[in-house]
């Protein structure tokens, strides 16, 4: 086994300070493709390590059949601190939520308090990692965005599968109320106890098992971090087949738990689809070993897809069987600004044609998305003010073919009028300075004030509507109201900010927001899972006879109901 260990990595490319004076002038350049240096005519003060693989462009240049773009920004492309794309976790809310049992409207269901008899059980059975210190627990007990906060007085963090089953069997012998944690990174309000259910960490569970070469069929424990496992993978010429804005804190355990969606779902396909096999403990200890990495298993029902979403109240995840592509030999990164949302759509349908195969990401983010971004983050934007801007990657095996794709599809988006300035990244440091405005909008939005957020499916046609209507509707009464998200799967990020948390600004919004989206057919979560904070809101996307089936199972598999409780299905009375 492979210990990964907790740390975020970070790759910050040298700040650059370049100050392109002109944005109307043209050049002379030969045969200038994408990654090449530009000779640009008037004043301009040039940065080598800028020009040489990041340029922007407001209109078309042509020579011997290349593209080229002029870089159309007057001012210095990124502010003085750069956010590597995997954003750092920041405390950027009031230091202690009030206690969720004390306003959330709900009894506490009738589990035992955990007693001193308890505590000398679980301090035999991991000693030195079974915590009961009030502040060191404070972590545990808060979600990230700080708008929840559990009363938890033990903290259990096994290493293996089998103290997990020992921690599930006396809980479900003694009725003991178990949360299970990951990263705790999660919007929702899942990962964090509600009243004082025993916190159940995987943290410690972060070895890789195995790794086949040939099938790229990865096995690992559940507390592996994400962006451990990537970086691992690419030492072996693979990448994980998922990508999330908090790639440096979520686990794997917790990626399946949620069926988390992120960056590449566009290229890759859900966890549905690449998770191969996964080892599961069961609320009364006994352990589902589905670990295998078979691409084909048609025998029986697919057991593993229940746990894939299942966030934490069917059992503990314990190791995850996940099937990793290649890593592409060439990567590159366009952002580009449009008009209107109606063009977004177009340049989605024009970049389709064009790119195939080699298109990873198709991202999406409004005026406002930008501006929180440049002023929370100081983060700044390349390209002139525009009222969408997207960002598109390519990722394939022949940098020759990959460019001239790009290039085609540029000309055509600028020559078609759907597209009126972007920039171009091909060196994986000026890459990540993309990505981090689009992936830091979370965190950039937690400096805004209080955030009432939203993870919608919608059919695409409809995306943006939502968000327009949610500004008309309310008016003044909000600080900011932004959208973003994975247009390539139809997710919408709806987020607002208040200055304090209003109850009449969320009467405004709920149910509102799920009304609407039920009538346009969508889902009210498309990738954050339900948590604490939506479980009654299921019924918005799922019929009766669909939760009360969930509910079945439930009571099955957790016939006392330890795992989770609170969370993602409502109680069956």
């Amino acid at each position: 086994m492979i210990p990964l260990g907790g740390g975020t990595f970070q790759e910050t490319p040298p700040l650059l300070s370049s100050t392109l004076a002109s944005n109307s002038c043209i050049c002379e350049a030969s045969n200038v493709s994408l990654g090449q240096s530009l000779s640009l005519c008037g004043p301009v003060a040039q940065s080598p390590a800028y020009c040489a693989e990041l340029m922007a462009f407001p209109g078309l240049y042509r020579t011997a059949g290349k593209l080229s773009r002029i870089l159309g920004a007057n001012k210095s492309p990124w502010g003085a601190a750069f956010l590597s794309s995997s954003c750092p976790h920041m405390a950027v809310g009031p230091v202690e939520p009030p206690l969720t049992a004390d306003h959330c409207g709900l009894s506490r269901l009738p589990f035992p308090d955990v007693t001193s008899q308890d505590f000398d059980f679980f301090q035999r059975l991991l000693p030195g990692r079974a915590v009961t210190d009030e502040d060191d627990l404070k972590t545990y007990n808060i979600d990230w965005l700080r708008t929840v906060r559990g009363n938890s007085k033990l903290l259990l963090r096994p290493q293996n599968t089998e103290e997990v089953c020992k921690i599930l069997k006396y809980c479900n012998d003694r009725h003991l109320a178990v949360t299970p944690q990951g990263g705790n990174t999660g919007l929702v309000g899942g990962s964090v106890p509600v009243f004082d259910e025993i916190i159940l960490s995987t943290a410690l569970m972060d070895k890789v098992i195995s790794f086949d070469q040939v099938s790229g069929a990865l096995v690992c424990q559940s507390g592996c971090i994400l962006e451990s496992l990537n970086q691992y993978l690419e030492g072996q010429g693979y990448i994980m087949p998922l990508d999330l804005g908090a790639k440096g804190s979520c686990h794997i355990g917790g990626n399946l738990a949620t069926n988390a969606g992120g960056l590449r779902l566009l290229r890759y396909g859900s966890l549905r689809g690449t998770v191969l096999g996964l080892e599961a403990v069961l609320p009364d200890g006994s352990v589902l070993n589905c670990l295998n990495s078979l691409r084909k298993d048609n025998t029986g029902y697919d057991l593993k897809q229940l746990f894939i979403g299942s966030e934490g109240t069917l059992g503990v995840i314990t190791a995850v069987s996940i099937l990793c592509p290649r890593k592409p030999r060439s990567a590159n990164v366009a952002l580009l600004g449009c008009e209107s949302f109606s063009k977004v759509l177009q340049v989605f349908t024009l970049c389709r044609d064009h790119l195939g195969e080699i298109l990873s990401a198709y991202e999406f983010q409004d005026l406002e998305s930008m501006r929180v971004v440049q002023t929370h983050l100081k983060l700044t934007n390349p390209l002139q003010d525009s009222a969408f801007y997207i960002l598109i990657e390519t990722a394939g095996s022949c940098e020759h073919h990959d460019e001239e794709k790009l290039n085609a599809f540029l000309e055509k988006a600028l020559e078609s009028g759907l597209v009126t300035s972007g920039t171009v990244a091909t060196d994986r440091g000026k890459i990540k300075s993309l990505w981090a405005l689009r992936e830091c909008i979370t965190e950039a939005l937690a400096h805004d004030g209080y955030v009432y957020k939203y993870d919608l499916s919608i059919p695409v046609e409809k995306l943006y509507d939502l968000v327009e209507e949610t500004r008309a509707r309310l008016g003044t009464t909000a600080r900011r109201v932004v959208g973003y998200g994975h247009l390539g799967d139809g997710n919408l990020h709806l987020n607002i900010t208040s200055e304090t948390k209003s109850e009449s600004l969320l009467a405004a919004l709920e149910p509102f927001v799920y009304e609407w989206t039920a009538q346009h057919n969508g889902s009210i979560s498309a990738e954050h899972g339900l948590g604490f904070k939506k479980r009654d809101h299921i019924y918005y996307s799922k019929s009766r006879e669909a939760v009360q089936l969930m509910q079945k199972l439930k009571k099955m598999l957790d016939p006392k109901g330890i795992m989770n409780p609170y969370k993602t299905i409502p109680s069956a009375d």
